[in-house]
């Protein structure tokens, strides 16, 4: 019962509420932004869209549009340049967790000089950022309501995210219809993400009664929702839930954070190039039977609360077995990737180890899990994942 409540700033949330970009850009006394986002954006015409909403509001836009799924230092470096170049007063970041990302980079590297690689850490930033607008197009990351940008290091593989309060961000814009073209595979992958956001938290050492109304309304959510959303992609109704379920776990993510689940999954993306979504879905339910033991009431709530309630008289330890079931039951409902093998990136026994190593580098993570995990316990539990 010993904790701290942390938020970001203005989160508007209803269909067409992205339409209100520019007069929030102008709001925050901003006379240039610039629009962090990625190829399918330009190319659907999102991207044009949000830019002429700002430019009618007598904004001068510049737009960034080169962010990959796996964001890098050097995409990140490239747009802050950029944005320096142009003497950006706020950033707007359009798209998933990886636009978004970096657009909150970008906006402490106006004001604080270097290379993002700089602030990779925890509390490294030393200067506020310019103002900050979020825009999801999915449903997954809640990178609009947390204080973290997660980047990759192409010199060594190595992910790690940016970690200060100044990478929270001013405002959010949450628009479902903005969803409604997401792809099935990414609707599952991201909704499997804010799923792993939810469980972590709740099962996380730092959780607590603020962060638990959070996670505990983003399963119930996703369990109900995900498949909805996934194969019945114009379902507004599935997809508002969906949007509201990502937004929840983020908010659980940002006060309880997440546990080994995502210093496991770091490696695949840092060194295969894995989605972030679909490395956390591939290993939850793996991470969620090693670590029952060491809280099995937790993970009893959480497998009810993901629709495999718990019988009368049934012991906790039992129910707690439910959990990773009923994740394994998503994983394979959704059709995503269930082993290592069916990624497809050559990813063999003689790389565990490395991949161990790099897992246990993700610090905060495993200091946040459940059960102490040992090195020799990642390498296990990626070889249950072969």
């Amino acid at each position: 019962m010993d904790f701290s409540m942390f938020m970001a700033g203005r989160v508007s949330f209803g269909p067409g509420v992205s339409a209100k970009a520019g007069e929030l850009v102008k709001a925050a006394g901003a006379g240039s932004a610039l629009i962090v986002t990625d190829e399918t954006m330009e190319r659907l015409g999102v991207a044009d869209r949000i830019a002429d909403q700002v430019r009618k509001a007598g904004i001068e836009v510049a737009v960034f549009a080169k962010v990959e799924p796996e964001p890098s230092v050097e995409t990140t470096d490239a747009a802050a340049a950029l944005a320096r170049e142009r003497k950006v007063e706020a950033v707007i970041g359009l798209g998933g967790g990886s636009s978004m990302d970096v657009a909150k980079a970008v906006s402490v590297l106006v004001t604080n000089e270097g290379s993002a690689a700089n602030y990779q850490g925890l509390g490294l930033v030393k200067n506020p950022g310019v103002p900050k607008i979020m825009i999801p197009t999915t449903a997954g990351t809640g990178s609009e309501v947390t204080f973290t940008a997660v980047l990759i290091r192409k010199s060594d593989g190595v992910k790690g995210g940016i970690n200060s309060d100044y990478l929270y961000p001013d405002m959010s814009l949450l628009d479902p219809e903005l969803t409604v073209s997401m792809p099935p595979h990414v609707t599952a992958s991201t909704g499997m993400d804010a799923l792993a956001h939810a469980l972590e938290a709740y099962t996380s050492l730092k959780a607590s009664p603020f962060s638990d109304m959070f996670a505990e309304e983003a399963m119930l959510r996703i369990g109900r929702w995900l498949r909805v959303a996934t194969f019945s992609g114009k379902n507004i109704e599935a997809r508002r839930e969906m949007m509201l379920a990502a937004l929840f776990g983020g908010v659980a993510l940002a006060n309880a954070g997440v546990t080994a689940c995502h210093a496991l999954a770091y490696p695949l993306g840092g060194m295969f190039g894995v989605p972030h979504g679909t490395a956390n879905a591939l290993l939850l339910p793996h991470v969620a039977r090693w670590n029952a033991p060491a809280s099995p009431e937790r993970f009893a709530d959480a497998a009810s609360l993901l629709g495999y309630p718990q019988e009368e008289d049934e012991p906790d330890h039992v129910a707690a077995g439910f959990c990773a079931e009923a994740l394994g039951d998503l994983v394979e409902d959704l059709g995503l990737p269930a082993t290592l093998g069916d990624l497809d990136v050559g990813i063999t026994k003689d790389r565990l180890d490395e991949m161990a190593e790099k897992a246990m580098g993700v610090a905060k993570p495993m200091e946040n899990n459940p059960r102490i995990m040992t090195k020799m316990d990642c390498v296990t539990i990626y070889r249950e994942a072969m």
